[in-house]
């Protein structure tokens, strides 16, 4: 099964080289990892030719912000599953991958699945937060829930269905778009009880 992993960068040059030899690490044989970059200007690129190998895949171009970065990720993924590793994260382990495709492999009814999430300071040193989830139940949402999106793994038949993210919606179209999925499109989803990625604070979403 053919995963791919969606990097969306801009001037991360101090952070991205973790974030690609994680990925580079992955026990999985087939891993597929798109580096959406746009158009850093602080070495960002140079540092993802350095690690270039044959399935690493860099197109680097002017967006409309991280969102429609994400969206031309999904459009250019050629994996049967689809997630996002951010460029300032990392795997958790060298087996994350092949846990997730495990997850599909076993019920090819699954379409949506997602794990636990470690916030981490910047030198990766201490633990700030565990973001444990749990299986999904309908109207978890409106009381609060929401799985961590850099764990959140979507079937390719479901992302054909149910579309992208919405960019009109500044910081939250991740949280949406997983509303849409799990509440409103009622896909069939998986959760798996173990840490997947390590998160490391001040990025967009998470800066407060």
């Amino acid at each position: 099964m053919k995963i791919t992993v969606i990097t969306v960068s801009y001037n991360t040059a101090t952070t991205i080289a973790d974030t690609l030899s994680s990925t580079a690490s992955q026990t999985h044989p087939d891993i597929e990892h798109l580096v959406i970059d746009g158009q850093s200007t602080d070495g960002t690129i140079e540092i993802v030719e350095t690690h270039r190998h044959p399935n690493l895949i860099l197109a680097s171009e002017p967006d409309e912000g991280i969102y429609d970065a994400m969206n031309k990720g999904l459009k250019r993924a050629k994996g049967e599953v689809i997630g996002f590793l951010n460029a300032d994260d990392f795997f958790a382990d060298n087996d994350v991958v092949a846990r997730i495709a495990k997850t599909f492999e076993d019920d090819p009814s699954v379409e949506v699945c997602f794990g636990d999430l470690l916030y981490v300071t910047e030198d990766n040193q201490s633990v700030l937060r565990y973001w444990k989830s749990k299986p999904f139940c309908n109207g978890s949402f409106a009381k609060g829930w929401s799985p961590a999106h850099p764990t959140f793994y979507i079937r390719r038949s479901a992302l054909l269905r149910l579309g992208g993210f919405d960019i009109s919606y500044e910081l939250a179209s991740d949280t949406e778009m997983m509303m849409r999925y799990l509440e409103t499109g009622m896909v069939r989803s998986a959760y798996i009880p173990q840490v997947q990625v390590r998160m490391r604070v001040g990025g967009v979403t998470n800066r407060s």
